[in-house]
């Protein structure tokens, strides 16, 4: 069973761990605040193996116990993903987004490297739910190893070195003034210098699917391989999110999968998608 911990700490030390990899997710939230704009998280998305103590069936747990429920199920057959969307106990709490590789799907090559890796995971650590922010579990791969994994699926090569931790936070559009549409947003996160994900187009989704969706282009950091060779890696973004009423008046609470497998690109090594 998960051991018990509140939401609001467990969202303060996730966002602690996600700022330390990702510089500009405090530059951003610094300027819309000091626009006097007031930041609602939309949702954290996290990424795991399907091998090993690590699944999305062994994380899910620590969800459940902060109150949040599953939602509805995703498929990314390109990128060779599985994911769920959870909802939180309470409206004005964040959503969370959690998808495993289907390892099955990759190479014995790659799958020999992946398992090799989580086979190094004390499943001791899995049963806390720090082990949400916990980060590499396993001895960092070698670079030919990380490039491997690249080559077939850039999630498994980010995975591999970065491991377990918020991949990225939201910033809910619906809950600013000034800044109220995804264009004005974009703008202002471009006024620090800062690059925007355009696979796909700027904004993904629109007014038809209920969500339209942002993201930067992840910051980048430089992390020392098995081997010692050391190489600058992406590593987490920030993302922006609008939503809009369905039929009913009621605000859209799942995601669009069309989107989110754009969004997952954010981390790409080789972006040739800056806008």
């Amino acid at each position: 069973m998960p051991s018990e911990m509140s939401l609001e700490p467990f969202f303060t030390r996730l966002w602690d761990d996600y700022t330390a990899m990702t510089p500009q997710a405090i530059r951003i939230h610094d300027a819309l605040v000091a626009d006097g704009e007031t930041i609602v998280n939309d949702h954290v998305a996290f990424r795991t193996f399907d091998r090993g103590p690590i699944r999305l069936a062994d994380l899910e747990p620590h969800l459940m116990a902060l109150g949040y429920t599953r939602l509805e199920p995703y498929d990314f057959e390109a990128k060779k993903l599985h994911a769920w969307g959870y909802l939180p106990p309470q409206e004005n709490q964040p959503r969370v987004f959690l998808s495993e590789l289907k390892c099955r799907e990759l190479s014995a090559p790659a799958q020999r490297i992946i398992d090799e890796l989580v086979a190094q995971i004390d499943p001791t650590r899995v049963a806390s739910p720090e082990v949400m922010w916990a980060g590499r579990l396993w001895q960092a791969p070698t670079w030919a190893e990380y490039q491997t994994l690249a080559e077939e699926s850039e999630y498994a090569a980010w995975l591999s070195i970065i491991g377990l931790r918020a991949n990225h936070f939201t910033i809910s559009v619906n809950h600013l003034r000034r800044h109220d549409t995804l264009e004005k947003l974009l703008a202002r996160v471009e006024s620090l210098g800062l690059s925007i994900n355009a696979s796909g187009g700027r904004i993904k989704g629109s007014l038809e699917v209920l969500l339209e969706q942002a993201s930067t282009l992840a910051d980048r950091m430089p992390f020392t391989f098995s081997g010692g060779r050391i190489e600058e890696i992406p590593t987490c973004y920030y993302e922006f999110a609008r939503r809009y009423p369905d039929a009913d008046g009621r605000l859209y609470q799942g995601f669009v999968a069309a989107s989110a497998d754009r969004i997952f690109e954010s981390t790409d090594a080789k972006p040739d998608h800056a806008g």
